[in-house]
């Protein structure tokens, strides 16, 4: 009662070599080196579970078919026969556990049952139960060598059984000779024995076939949910490593604003309080000006700094109170550059500024990220003069056009002085800064000394 073609190609398993592409793409042989992770004690606990009510179901099913009279003839005891059903079934309490060893279990069971009690092993609850322990084998066993090398033995062993039924055992002869000598309309086309050997080959082919197929299906579903599982995992570690990404290039724009802010404040601060100190006994209201400045500037460099760090604080919400009261307001665009200019006219140094467009409306439509990045470049090109150059007045330019490429947009601070003896070289991050913002969009820089005196700081925006 078997299949003897069944196994087959699943049987040809690879050796420890790595198999040659053409087998390694071969659909059933997907993930043939993976091994199933054994069965949950919940798992095993409903193997148990299941048996003992399959056990009690089949012992109520014999009693049913015993009354009906289908197990006539039969001479052997009661207990017999429910001893037989209960000795086909027990092994599935642990068929998840130890899935090949079952197997084989059964199929002795079978055979020896099949000879023992026959009217048993017509029974729809034997045969259900040979049925489970082929089907978990294919399912549930870890080591797919072992359990094709078993299965080969099992249809060995079936297939022999076949054939001695067919040829040497007088089982069918019973039925043949009532096929033969009675009604002519029970007849078909084939002869008799053909007819009852082609018939028990397709009963036992969807038999074994069917508990091969559905056992491969569930094991690659089992292949594929821990697939799932493992990608599952990965995306998410993946996702931690992007949000911590995030992080540090926060953190680093706002090391940039900080130092844009800061540089700025501080440089007005500076030369305020010079001020103050050369006009300290001469011109007490111009002293009186100069720390107005200092203190504005000051108080507005801390608010700027707390808004700044204010997102650095983790799943912190402070109260009002304890902030000062500051609130984060909107960064700085295109239109805050007049009033910046007008800042540093107030301190005493002269800024032209001119604006162009080459088409109305130019600048309007720069984004907000690149609108920021050409303030912070005009306010720390502005601060660098006034810290570093001996010139007194500026000139910035911030102008748009096209090219080849297409649009972009242009920002240029040049003035006519020179490096200040008394000045100290600075950290070089401000030019750092600005050379960082214009890579960030894609642009180009130009910083230096000019040929004919002064210094040049000259950014070019690609417009997309």
């Amino acid at each position: 009662m078997i299949d003897t073609l069944a196994f087959d190609s699943p049987g040809r398993r690879a050796e420890t070599p790595p198999a040659p592409h053409w087998r390694a793409r071969l659909p059933w042989r997907t993930g043939e080196d993976w091994e199933r992770p054994g069965p949950t004690p919940n798992q095993q606990r409903n193997d148990v579970v299941g048996a003992v009510v399959l056990l009690l179901v089949s012992a109520l099913v014999l009693e049913v078919s015993r009354g009906i009279g289908a197990a006539a003839g039969e001479t052997r005891p009661i207990w017999l026969q429910h001893l037989a059903l209960a000795l086909i079934i027990l092994p599935l309490m642990v068929r998840r556990r130890f899935p090949v060893m079952v197997m084989l279990l059964c199929s002795t069971g079978f055979l020896c049952l099949s000879l023992l009690v026959p009217s048993v092993s017509t029974q729809l609850t034997f045969a259900g139960a040979y049925f489970a322990a082929l089907y978990t084998a294919v399912a549930w066993s870890r080591d797919r060598r072992i359990l094709w090398m078993g299965s080969a033995v099992v249809i060995a062993v079936m297939a022999l059984w076949v054939l001695l039924s067919f040829t040497v055992s007088s089982s069918y002869d019973g039925m043949l000779e009532r096929l033969m000598e009675g009604d002519e309309t029970y007849r078909g086309v084939l002869p008799p024995l053909a007819s009852l050997a082609i018939y028990n080959s397709l009963i036992n082919a969807a038999y074994f076939g069917g508990a091969i197929i559905f056992g491969m299906g569930a094991w690659r579903a089992a292949h594929r949910r821990e697939l799932l599982v493992k990608q599952s995992a990965q995306l998410e570690a993946q996702s931690a490593e992007l949000a911590r990404q995030a992080v540090l290039d926060e953190r680093l724009r706002i090391a940039r604003e900080l130092h844009d802010v800061v540089a700025h404040h501080i440089a007005v601060i500076g030369v305020q309080a010079g001020a103050a100190r050369r006009v300290l006994e001469k011109k007490p209201e111009a002293t009186a000006g100069a720390l107005q400045t200092i203190e504005a500037s000051s108080r507005e460099a801390v608010a700027e700094m707390r808004s700044l760090l204010g997102v650095l604080r983790a799943g912190e919400e402070p109260p009002a109170a304890s902030d000062g009261g500051v609130r984060r307001t909107p960064e700085p665009g295109l239109a805050e550059l007049p009033a910046l200019v007008a800042e540093h006219q107030k301190l005493g140094l002269s800024v032209t500024y001119h604006r162009s467009e080459e088409t109305p409306g130019d600048l309007d439509a720069v984004p907000a990220p690149m609108a920021l990045s050409i303030y912070r470049t005009i306010q720390e090109s502005l601060a660098n003069v006034r810290r570093h150059s001996t010139a007194g007045s500026a000139v910035v330019a911030l102008r748009t056009g096209t090219a080849e490429t297409g649009s972009w947009v242009e920002v240029e601070t040049v003035d006519d002085g020179r490096p200040r003896s008394s000045s100290t070289a600075g950290s070089g991050f401000g030019i750092r800064g600005i050379r960082e913002r214009a890579a960030l969009h894609g642009g180009e820089t130009e910083i230096g000394p000019r040929s004919g005196g002064g210094w040049r700081v000259r950014v070019r925006f690609p417009v997309r």
